[in-house]
């Protein structure tokens, strides 16, 4: 059914795109699922199918994120005959291909990273050593030269003596593993004879004294145990080693094949080296064997203080690679470079780009090695402009008033930004204050947001990533000691103060280089040194003016070469790190703790501010199109707390703030018996309790729940979220340290609140009130979509929400879309004409829950982008003004390129215009004498949304049009001017 919708007139394929579709591949949506829908993509008029990492990782990985190999498909996905499959297809629409990539990290642990089992193989003396970022000189001497692996789930010894270390032979392949679980362990070549001495007498009884293979057994004990020590990290020891050991694997997976004796000699001794779990003491040999080894086995717990091996935030199972190493570049970039060489991929997303050393450096590299690829030095076909770069966005988070380096060679970010800013137009920025004192009084508690935005960054610094902030206090102390005016700051000292320093910081990261710090780098530093000073209750602040001049590499200058390799180096590594400390801290932490208006508390926005006014909207939209014509725009991702639809919804509560507090003042006393006491005090806390009922708004199906299947499916999804949530906000529970009494008593709560019957008080209370919401935020909805297809920028959809949808974080918003019955409802549509006729038009406003009100609006507004891509890829954006009773609750522009104009007009905020009304916002009983001003002549529009033609008032002054007619039968307008 997927495949049986027609495509429209098909365009050579540019590879700036027009709208891109984002699609989440894993082994339930494959390659060939994602081929079967590229005529509805196409039909609907999406340029660039954007798709997530399709590289190998891990089995079962439901994102992609933890790739193992650069250069090979992910098999669950689909082989490189399906990929080609899908390109073609694409090709054959006229669609091109956006592809995200992750240079940061790769995932680790398990038996399918070929690189990281050889480093845990050969520890510095591995071939690929230099690849992943590790301390091989910790403060620990127990792992100097090693590296800690936290994956045991228990302390080491238990798990030890509990049997479930194995060491592992490998006959065919010569080799020895320590085996846990699906993980695997390579034993270090030159500690082989440890296993190997011990089997001789055994296997020079079993052959005799003069047999040809005793003879060669032995020469391999003595082969293994003179191969290079892995300490070793001179090219040529290296390269012997590699080589070595090699050769000596394959002689006895040789003698193994002729001699099944010598095997089972072998084995005798492996099983008897994996001891007796009735015996702790006979486990002792395999201990020795272990400790011998590159790797340390610890318990997962371990990782937060003492791992030496820089991660992805804080999981220990993806290891950050040394992208600024260029043979690192050049073995994690062949395949995708192939792609692009070969007209396969269009484009590429770059996936956490401030986890990188030095990201300039990269995007240059990508850059040029792109051009070598494609043979151009920039996309020049389908009216692009051959100065500017390939098609790179990148996953930079902005906050506050951060701006994109200009100087970075890339077209944009993937859109978090313009995502805060336009679902703000939604939010009344009036309300501000009478929202907080709502959620303060529901909580009978203060929160200063400044205050939880460094307790939360300070919380994670401490206990998630303790570690790493170890590693940087150690590289610190040693440039401390280097000079006889810093020698006095301590280890402690300067691990407290960085602490204090991380903390404070405002921004992902700074962007210091060799080069120096740019002033808005150094403003950055200077604010954070300055707040870290002011709340230190030291006499002597110096410690934290020595951190500043190491982070902007002053201290360094007119330095030995040594001392300044120190200080730049850990003043980039220093930026490595308050990345994941901002994410962790303000994404995954304060984000659950202040919920004063949750649609607020998303990826990119600012809760600062509360809500954007049109002037803010418009200044935004401007600067982009000078700037950034090509970034992104998303309204919702893979990484949103909330789904675009969700947070449209939420967004009507800071309309109508007197209805909600009277509701939660109801709610509250309703719920309180369903309520449990966990450590004295009631759970779910009212923080918690507060977010509940906005989740409930947001997420609220619009089909109504029959069945007991339906009310288990719901609220399956909103208890997971909720614990999801009260995890990653750490206050009565947290992902490390659960409190099993107060996530059960929360999971009772939810259950109990959505358990239908007549002793339930709150949902006959609550469905009514969600009703209303939900009807307002289908407006918000509408107009938010409208904008985003038109403003300066690629607009990207999330795969589903070209209808509603209501989903929550992660795995939430990964479920299967059904894309059948959105073919379905796209041949509908399109089987009506070009232009729906005004039944038509009030037939899908008469049911708008059903979705397809968006669907029409973005296949609509889509097909012009493609009637007209230079007006909306380069086209001038001109602000427009409203006049009249409800010009505050208008937002107009136009897009102008040469003779071609676009008229975009959308209502906000009309909490406090529709009262309870379910009909939309639109005709002249509504908008009355309402107007936009128009700054230039034309004689009439056409409104790609509704029919006719319409012309605009010419009587004296600017010409204007009345709003009542740019909406007498559709919520948003689209006009052409003609």
């Amino acid at each position: 059914m997927v495949c049986g919708v027609v495509s429209g007139v098909m365009k050579p394929r540019s590879h700036i795109p027009l709208a891109t579709y984002r699609l989440q591949l894993n082994r339930d949506f494959t390659f060939a699922q994602a081929t079967a829908i590229v005529p509805y993509l196409s039909a609907l008029g999406i340029s660039h199918c954007y798709i997530s990492p399709c590289l190998k990782a891990r089995p079962g990985s439901l994102h992609g994120y933890d790739i193992v190999d650069h250069n090979s498909f992910n098999p669950e996905i689909g082989t490189a005959e399906d990929f080609d499959s899908f390109v073609e297809t694409l090709h054959q629409h006229a669609m091109g291909l956006i592809l995200d990539i992750v240079p940061n990290h790769m995932g680790v642990m398990g038996s399918d990273n070929a690189w990281w089992l050889d480093v845990l193989e050969n520890g510095e003396s591995s071939i690929y050593a230099s690849f992943f970022d590790i301390d091989w000189q910790p403060l620990k001497e127990e792992l100097h030269g090693k590296v800690l692996v936290p994956v045991l789930s228990d302390h080491y010894g238990a798990v030890l003596e509990s049997g479930d270390l194995k060491l592992v032979f490998h006959p065919q392949r010569g080799e020895f593993d320590i085996a846990y679980f699906e993980n695997r362990f390579p034993v270090d070549p030159r500690e082989y004879p440890r296993v190997l001495q011990r089997c001789a007498d055994l296997v020079a009884t079993t052959l005799g004294e003069q047999d040809p293979d005793l003879l060669e057994f032995q020469s391999l004990i003595a082969a293994f145990g003179h191969l290079p020590s892995r300490q070793e990290t001179s090219s040529d020891r290296i390269a012997e080693r590699n080589r070595d050991k090699e050769i000596h694997k394959r002689r006895l997976a040789e003698l193994c094949a002729r001699s099944p004796e010598i095997v089972v000699c072998i084995e005798r001794v492996v099983a008897s080296m994996n001891g007796n779990p009735a015996d702790p003491s006979s486990f002792e040999e395999l201990h020795q064997l272990i400790k011998a080894q590159t790797f340390r086995l610890a318990n997962w717990r371990v990782a937060s203080d003492d791992v030496n091996y820089r991660r992805f935030f804080d999981t220990n199972d993806l290891a950050g690679i040394r992208m600024e190493n260029e043979t690192v570049f050049e073995a994690t970039h062949r395949l995708v470079l192939t792609l692009m060489k070969n007209g396969k991929v269009d484009g590429v997303r770059i996936d956490h780009p401030d986890g990188l050393y030095d990201p300039a450096q990269y995007f240059d590299r990508l850059q040029s090695r792109i051009a070598m690829a494609t043979g151009n030095s920039g996309q020049a076909d389908s009216g692009d402009d051959p100065k500017d770069p390939h098609y790179v966005v990148i996953e930079k988070i902005l906050t506050g008033s951060e701006r994109l380096p200009a100087k970075w060679p890339v077209c944009g970010t993937t859109g978090y930004d313009f995502s805060g800013v336009v679902n703000g137009v939604f939010v009344d920025p009036s309300a501000a204050m009478r929202m907080e004192r709502i959620y303060r009084n529901f909580l009978a508690d203060e929160i200063d947001i400044d205050d939880l935005f460094y307790r939360s960054r300070k919380l994670i610094v401490r206990v998630a990533l303790a570690s790493e902030l170890n590693v940087l206090a150690s590289r610190l102390a040693r440039i401390a000691l280097a000079k006889r005016r810093t020698c006095d700051f301590t280890l402690n000292g300067l691990r407290d103060a960085l602490t204090e320093v991380v903390a404070s910081f405002e921004v992902y990261r700074t962007y210091v280089t060799s080069a120096g710090a740019s002033e808005t780098d150094a403003r950055y530093i200077d604010r954070a040194i300055a707040t870290s000073k002011r709340r230190s209750p030291a006499a002597d602040t110096s410690i934290f003016d020595f951190i500043g001049d190491v982070l902007l590499t002053r201290i360094a200058e007119r330095q030995d070469p040594v001392y300044q390799n120190a200080v730049i180096t850990f003043a980039m590594k220093f930026q490595q790190f308050t990345s994941p400390v901002m994410a962790k801290g303000l994404e995954d932490t304060a984000f659950y703790r202040y919920n004063r208006l949750v649609s607020l508390n998303d990826v990119g926005s600012d809760l600062h501010r509360f809500g954007t006014t049109t002037a803010e909207f418009h200044r935004a939209n401007q600067e982009r199109q000078r700037d950034w014509p090509h970034t992104m725009l998303a309204t919702s991702t893979h990484d949103s707390k909330r789904s675009e639809d969700v947070r449209a919804r939420i967004n009507v509560l800071s309309e109508i703030m007197g209805f909600w507090r009277i509701r939660l003042r109801d709610w509250k006393s309703f719920n309180r018996r369903h309520k449990k006491t966990v450590n004295g005090s009631p759970a779910p806390s009212a923080n918690d309790e507060y977010l509940f009922y906005q989740t409930l708004l947001g997420a609220w199906p619009v089909e109504p729940l029959r069945g007991d299947d339906a009310w288990q499916t719901f609220s399956g999804r909103i208890e997971a979220y909720m614990l999801k949530a009260i995890r990653e906000a750490k206050e009565n529970t947290s992902w490390i340290n659960r409190n099993t009494e107060y996530e059960a008593a929360v999971s009772s709560f939810v259950k109990a609140l959505l358990a239908p019957g007549l002793k339930n008080r709150f949902l006959p209370d609550f469905v009514p009130f969600q009703r209303r919401v939900a009807r307002i935020g289908i407006w918000n909805s509408l107009a938010q979509t409208l904008l985003k297809l038109t403003c300066p920028g690629v607009p990207d959809i999330y795969q589903g929400n070209d209808l509603w949808d209501f989903s929550l974080v992660d795995p939430d918003n990964r479920r299967p879309v059904d894309f059948t019955r959105r073919v379905e409802m796209l041949q509908s549509l399109r089987g009506r004409g070009d232009a729906l006729t005004v039944e038509d038009l009030r037939d899908l406003l008469k049911t708008p829950e059903d979705g397809r009100p968006k669907l029409y609006l973005i296949w609509k507004a889509l097909g012009l982008r493609q009637q007209h891509p230079d007006l909306f890829r380069q086209g001038e954006y001109i602000p427009l003004s409203a006049e009249g009773a409800k010009a505050d609750h208008v937002v107009a522009f136009a897009r102008k390129s040469g003779t071609a104009v676009a008229l975009v007009v959308v209502p906000r905020q009309m909490g406090g215009l529709l009262d309870d009304s379910d009909l939309p916002p639109i005709g002249p009983e509504f908008w009355g004498d309402t107007s936009v001003l128009l700054p230039f002549r034309f004689e009439n529009l056409q409104n790609r949304l509704a029919a006719g033609i319409m012309s605009p008032d010419k009587k004296q002054g600017p010409a204007k049009i009345a709003v009542s007619m740019l909406l007498e039968e559709f919520p948003v307008a689209l006009c052409l001017l003609v």
